[in-house]
């Protein structure tokens, strides 16, 4: 069972930089982060997995929306672990391959070979407008675009197979031969060089992708080593894994080389009711304005006018195709038409998990769900995002027994 920490600024759940044991600038100081992978590493997760987002999202005066690199989180992370793997998020419509190849096998360096790249293809408007774009362009063409991104900084990295790093101080010779020129074009511009770092001596970056939709699931299918995807029934989970092994194995991959990791929520305690009333608190500082802007943006659907303690109107059938996220708003809506959740009680939810599995309970609860889904194909394990940082890790830890117990 491969077990990541999905660590956001102060937690997965939106209200949690309110929550009254947060420090609300916590996440803008160094100590947060390195406290946060140590917890990490000691509750005996495999990786640690960096989010990014390129924009200042909605609503920034009454919600925290300032990042900092993740890049440069994990390279100051990186010497402060001995394990973990550390995966940033890094978008593939506003990097240069060039760029990209280079961060990446960077803090594969300074992380003695544990670096990963979750391939992004982003999904904000704002993003679109930071960077010149008159819009965000639809799914299809972003994934075009990825697939041109990923091939030429794989050909960036593979340009150095073959070649030696001597370092023969008495000889004067640093390489056995110069990289071959690496000639690449696509919607990102061009390359005409090497790269100037070799991945040598270890072995190629992880490579992991976060979408769903079936565009998605192909190009992760081709690429990746790890999918991070949001399901909360563990039938479709099941069938979602079963079309991503047969991709895999139609792209001429071994289906075992791909992970399939759906995100996972904990609110555990010791006991139930305890877990219960920590989610309570949460909700109870939730700003509903912000949460139903933003849950507007994930369906593509206006909100306006409907009765907070009303059935939701909407179901899946009703979607359309949006460039934003099509897979977690037929989740969303999905589990909201069949339990006929209230638009309160979907705002509450989606604030909580955003469609990604909520399970709230004991450790045993939390664990016992985790095994019944993996012994039953759904999934190789998880990726799993407290509700709270740092505390959410460390709590984790202590109450569920790791993969390697289950």
């Amino acid at each position: 069972m491969i077990l990541n920490a999905v660590v956001f600024g102060f937690g997965s759940h939106e209200a949690a930089w309110r929550h009254a044991d947060v420090d609300p600038t916590a996440p803008l100081t160094l100590a947060h982060w390195i406290q946060c992978a140590q917890q990490a590493e000691a509750a005996g997760f495999d990786g640690l997995f960096l989010g990014d987002i390129l924009c200042l999202q909605d609503w920034p005066e009454e919600h925290p929306s300032e990042t900092l690199d993740p890049f440069m989180v994990l390279a100051a992370v990186a010497g402060a672990t001995s394990r973990l793997r550390l995966t940033c998020t890094a978008s593939t419509s506003f990097n240069h391959p060039w760029h990209l190849a280079r961060r990446i096998l960077s803090l594969h360096h300074l992380s003695a070979g544990r670096a990963g790249w979750n391939i992004v293809t982003s999904s904000y408007p704002q993003e679109a407008e930071n960077f010149g774009w008159p819009e965000m362009p639809g799914t299809e063409e972003r994934y075009a675009r990825a697939e041109e991104v990923v091939a030429a900084v794989r050909a960036l990295w593979s340009g150095w197979d073959g070649i030696t790093r001597l370092a023969d101080q008495a000889a004067g010779r640093w390489l056995d031969a110069t990289p071959p020129r690496v000639d690449a074009m696509g919607r990102f511009g061009a390359i005409h060089g090497a790269l100037n770092l070799s991945p040598a001596p270890w072995d190629r970056p992880l490579l992991a992708q976060a979408g769903s939709s079936p565009t998605g699931l192909a190009f992760a299918a081709r690429h990746a080593d790890q999918v991070f995807t949001v399901q909360s029934d563990m039938t479709e989970a099941r069938a979602f894994r079963h079309r991503a092994r047969a991709l895999a194995a139609a792209s001429d991959r071994n289906p075992d080389e791909i992970a399939v990791l759906p995100g996972l929520i904990p609110f555990v305690a010791e006991t139930a009711e305890a877990a219960e009333a920590e989610l309570a608190t949460l909700t109870q500082r939730l700003n509903l304005d912000h949460a139903r802007t933003k849950l507007e943006r994930f369906l593509g659907l206006s909100l306006a006018g409907l009765s907070l303690d009303a059935p939701v109107p909407f179901g899946p059938a009703d979607l359309a195709p949006n460039a934003f996220s099509n897979s977690r708003a037929h989740v969303l809506l999905g589990e909201a038409q069949q339990k006929a959740l209230t638009l309160r009680q979907l705002l509450a939810r989606f604030a909580a998990g955003r469609g990604h599995l909520l399970l709230v309970g004991t450790g045993d609860h939390v664990a016992g769900v985790m095994r019944e889904w993996v012994e039953a194909g759904a999934a190789d394990g998880f990726n799993v995002m407290p509700p709270l940082l740092p505390s959410g890790i460390e709590r984790f830890g202590q109450l569920v027994p790791t993969g390697r117990r289950i």
